[in-house]
């Protein structure tokens, strides 16, 4: 027989005991064991989600599952009501793969809402958002596809009225994703009073359809969490990627500069103009921002922009000098293709629309092996060998 101060003694370790269990069981790991468990005797999840948010956790789903019967819905016309604030299509998570087989045409038969041009409103009610997405593009036929397979549905789950628009740079000669930017600024505008401008690069596919593309009060870096960063930020002032302003900001902040030819540079440049304009970067949170990068190897024409560190230390005094006020293009053609408008462009070379491109300098020691007379400055400021040479008498 226990004695009476012996089943206090067992008492309070017992107590004692749980006390020890329920604070392992509060710590993060163990959480997530004890999560796993409960998990297993779970019944499975009936809904044809499919896929999982490694990071997250959580079910990730089919990115067309809700939009199924939206083919079926009446056609729209004049006293639609204004779509739900918040759209009941939005799923949260996307799972995203890339089957080998996928063609335009398949893209096509699964969209079959979306019009020529690559535009759609929702068929059941106004859309309270008016969206273009601006690609700047080239020979990226293969991302292309697949971006457009998630990002029209991802879109229409949205209820927003939207157009895609396809601006492909024409030529051989180093690629300006910032002036193509321009250039799809303002041919969308000149088609639609748009609310809203999505800049958005072809291998960057959102995993996260509360991520939602309208506009906010100030410019909003979309692409914060994208997966070849570890779905982080790289730092407070990248604004690369997916980046939205509204036709106020982006002629505030005078566009994007023209003069970055070559990877890089051009999104901290803007991020800057954000700033010197008076506004500033809003993003959404880690959880849905996400994005998954296409895979590649960096393209032929687009090599590192070597210049660019040193037009960045120039952006204050650029800014309003070179933007949305001085670009320059000529447009080659304008396609109204099914899934978007293809715009080719020729926006020229670093000597200007219609020079033909810089002749690169000879290497240090083949201008040591010429004569005097022969090497001649780079610099149009510097003048002629011959003219210094009577100066100096």
């Amino acid at each position: 027989m226990f004695s009476f101060q012996s089943k206090w003694r067992y008492l309070f370790m017992f107590l004692g005991i749980q006390l020890v269990v329920m604070a392992l069981l509060s710590r993060e790991g163990y959480q997530k064991r004890v999560t796993y468990f409960i998990r297993i005797f779970r019944k499975p999840d009936t809904t044809g989600l499919t896929g999982r948010n490694h990071t997250a956790g959580i079910t990730a789903g089919d990115v067309y599952a809700n939009l199924s019967h939206l083919a079926k819905a009446h056609s729209h016309g004049d006293g639609m009501p204004y779509c739900p604030k918040t759209s009941p299509f939005i799923g949260g998570p996307i799972h995203v793969s890339f089957p080998s087989r996928l063609t335009l045409a398949e893209v096509q038969r699964k969209n079959p809402l979306v019009v020529r041009g690559g535009r759609y409103r929702p068929p059941d009610c106004e859309a309270r958002h008016r969206t273009a997405i601006v690609i700047p593009h080239r020979n990226r036929e293969h991302h292309l596809k697949f971006l457009l397979y998630y990002l029209h549905p991802f879109l229409q789950r949205q209820q927003l009225n939207y157009g895609i628009y396809v601006v492909h740079q024409a030529g051989n000669y180093t690629f300006n994703r910032a002036k193509l930017m321009n250039v799809g600024f303002r041919e969308a505008m000149r088609e639609e009073d748009w609310d809203c401008l999505f800049f958005h690069d072809v291998d960057l596919i959102p995993e996260d359809d509360r991520n939602t593309y309208t506009c906010d009060s100030n410019p909003k870096h979309a692409a914060i969490a994208m997966d070849k960063f570890g779905y982080k930020l790289p730092y407070k002032m990248y604004f690369g990627g997916v980046s939205a302003l509204s036709p106020l900001h982006y002629l505030k902040m005078n566009g994007f500069p023209n003069n970055y030819w070559g990877w890089g540079g051009e999104d901290d440049d803007i991020g800057v103009r954000v700033s010197l304009a008076g506004m500033y970067i809003t993003r959404p949170s880690l959880k849905v921002g996400r994005y998954k990068m296409i895979k590649h190897m960096l393209d032929k024409g687009n090599d590192v922009n070597p210049k660019r560190f040193n037009m960045l230390a120039k952006t204050r005094q650029t800014w309003k000098l070179d933007g949305m006020n001085t670009v320059e293009y000529e447009i080659v053609s304008r396609e109204y293709l099914p899934l978007y408008t293809n715009i080719t462009v020729n926006i020229g070379t670093e000597a200007g629309l219609h020079s033909p491109p810089p002749t690169p300098a000879p290497p240090a020691k083949e201008l040591a092996d010429k004569p005097a007379a022969e090497v001649q400055s780079n610099d149009p400021a510097d003048p002629p060998a011959e003219q210094k040479g009577q100066s100096e008498k």
